[in-house]
């Protein structure tokens, strides 16, 4: 694959102060767009504009916003193209772990609040990103979904659900948005180590000793490279990856750099989405 670029591209960016959010960014200015970036504190988020300006990158700006308030998303987008004009892409990062726990124990206010940070707030960003998009007939929404949505993750459904439900809203969305030239994809960036992850070492027994000590193995060997899951946001919103549409995408397994060379095979099958297995599937006749 050739490289890509964004240069004239604009790129809003929620979740933006730290972890994906902040990587992926970094992945855009360095391919020359314009990046607005959205973050619900104001130190933080002015902390990670700032680093970014340090490092050469001027056509960086944000404010404050909560993804669960759409007014907020509004303001923020209007805010956005005053300053660099047409929204090109989106990029969806902002997201919680939610409470960690059996289903028997965990308070039902705070695992409802997790999926109404990760899928509603999904909702909201998609939603006011592709009204925009409808009327400049094309636009590119980048979401973040993550190991839990592909298999079981006991302790923390709050997570696992929503996160499975952020795929599905990519499928039905890339199709009902696809007439207006809008392409949605859906990554899962891997085992990366943020902020997250000591919301497990915290929850020490909640979160399970399995997945405790895995957490502490793949805490010590550093876990999977930020980058990964940051260039694959930036290569989705980018022109490069254009015919791409309604893909759950795993950034450190698959093959997603060579994906423009497979257009025909991704348009015309269900690969690298979310299907019930029935036994024809695994070659067994007794259904």
């Amino acid at each position: 694959m050739t490289e890509f670029h964004l240069r004239k591209k604009n790129i809003f960016i929620t979740g933006g102060s730290m972890g994906l959010g902040l990587a992926a960014a970094k992945q855009c200015l360095q391919r020359e767009a314009n990046v607005f970036l959205c973050a619900r504190h104001e130190e933080a988020l002015q902390k990670a504009i700032e680093s970014l300006r340090q490092e050469g990158f001027s056509q960086v700006s944000g404010c404050v916003t909560d993804v669960t308030e759409e007014s907020q998303i509004e303001n923020a987008l209007n805010l956005f193209e005053s300053q660099f004009g047409p929204l090109h892409g989106t990029i969806h990062a902002a997201g919680v772990y939610g409470t960690i726990g059996s289903i028997t124990e965990v308070d039902p206010k705070e695992w409802l609040q997790g999926v109404h940070i990760n899928l509603f707030g999904s909702f909201l960003v998609a939603r006011q990103s592709c009204k925009r998009w409808k009327k400049q007939n094309g636009g590119k929404l980048v979401l973040f979904s993550g190991g839990g949505a592909a298999t079981p993750f006991p302790n923390y459904t709050s997570y696992a659900c929503s996160k499975a439900a952020v795929v599905r809203f990519t499928e039905t969305i890339a199709q009902e948005m696809a007439p207006y030239h809008i392409e949605v994809n859906c990554i899962a960036p891997g085992f990366v180590i943020t902020r997250l992850h000591e919301q497990t070492l915290n929850a020490q027994e909640k979160a399970g000793a399995e997945f405790v000590e895995k957490t502490k193995q793949e805490v010590d060997r550093g876990g999977v490279p930020i980058e990964l899951g940051a260039s694959a946001a930036a290569f989705f919103v980018s022109d490069a990856s254009r015919g791409i549409t309604g893909k759950f995408i795993a950034a450190p397994y698959d093959t997603w750099k060579e994906f423009p060379q497979r257009i025909k095979e991704l348009k015309e099958s269900d690969l690298f989405t979310l299907r019930r297995i029935i036994p024809k599937d695994r070659g067994l006749s007794w259904q």
